[in-house]
């Protein structure tokens, strides 16, 4: 189902919890262009909450959100 988009970047924060799936996802995204997109990884239970709400807050695009078994996979498109 993800053969339509493609990432210029990949996070992988699997193993970590909150906050620092949040806080490598802020910084990743710092190092691609506007209109790329960011795909993030993570197993903690609170990164789906986490992640979607400050991504909404600071104006980025969730383009898709997929759970797979307890890995949370997350396509970021960078808007400013």
């Amino acid at each position: 189902m993800t053969a339509d988009l493609t990432a210029n970047a990949e996070l992988d924060c699997v193993g970590l919890f909150c906050p620092m799936p949040i806080a490598r996802t802020k910084e990743e995204i710092e190092n691609i262009e506007i209109g790329q997109v960011l795909k993030v990884e993570a197993d903690d239970p609170a990164a789906e909450e986490d992640i979607a709400r400050w991504a909404k807050r600071v104006g980025h695009e969730v383009l898709r959100l997929e759970k797979s078994g307890n890995i949370i996979t997350f396509w970021i498109r960078r808007k400013k």
